[in-house]
C-alpha cells in the first residue's frame, strides 16, 4: 500500500460525510433484471447568493442474467466529471464486493428553484408527499461531487437489498 492510498482513504471519507440522503427509501432492488431508483438531488450554491442547483433523475440498477468475464466489474455510466471522483470510486470498489452490476444515470434539471439547501428540501419533500411518492429519494451534496452523492445513494439500495435477495434466491431454488 502507498502513502498516496491513505490521502485517497482521507478525501473519500470527507466527501462521503459531506453528502446526505435527506429523503431516505425503503424497497428492495429486483433479485433479477432492472431495478429504477428515482431521485432529486440538492447541490449547494457555488458562491454566495447564488440558488441551489437541483437535479431531477434516475439511477437504473441492472443485473446481468448470465455472468461472464466480461461483466464481472461493476459499471458505472454518466455519474463522474472529474478523475478525483473516479480515484474515489475506484476506491470504493477495491474494498467491497459489487460485482456483477450496471449502473446507468439520468438526469435533468429541475423547475424548482430555491436560495437554500434546506428550503429545497422542505420543497421536495412537500411535493413528494402530496404526489405520495415513496420511491423518490432526495440527496444532498457539494456540486462537486454530485457523482459521488450518486454512487452513494445507489449502493446503499444495493446494499440494504442483498438479505431479501438472497432470501429469493432461496426461495427459487439457487441457493441452499
Amino acid at each position: 500500500m502507498s502513502f498516496d492510498d491513505f490521502g485517497v482513504e482521507r478525501r473519500f471519507h470527507e466527501a462521503w460525510d459531506a453528502i446526505r440522503i435527506a429523503r431516505p427509501v425503503s424497497f428492495s432492488l429486483f433479485t433479477f433484471g432492472e431495478t429504477e431508483l428515482p431521485y432529486y438531488l440538492v447541490c449547494h450554491p457555488q458562491s454566495e447568493g447564488a440558488t441551489v442547483k437541483i437535479t431531477e433523475g434516475e439511477i437504473k440498477v441492472t443485473r446481468p442474467m448470465l455472468i461472464t468475464p466480461e461483466n464481472m466489474d461493476a459499471e458505472f455510466r454518466n455519474f463522474f466529471e472529474s478523475q478525483e471522483e473516479h480515484e474515489m470510486v475506484q476506491f470504493l470498489m477495491k474494498r467491497t464486493v459489487i460485482p456483477q452490476l450496471k449502473f446507468d444515470n439520468t438526469s435533468h434539471s429541475s423547475e424548482i428553484r430555491s436560495d437554500s439547501v434546506e428550503e429545497a428540501v422542505a420543497l421536495l419533500n412537500r411535493k413528494l408527499d402530496a404526489e405520495e411518492q415513496e420511491r423518490v429519494a432526495v440527496l444532498t451534496a457539494p456540486p462537486e461531487l454530485a457523482g459521488i452523492a450518486l454512487l452513494r445513494y445507489a449502493l446503499e439500495r444495493v446494499i440494504e437489498s442483498q438479505p431479501h435477495n438472497v432470501q429469493e434466491l432461496r426461495e427459487r431454488g439457487f441457493l441452499p
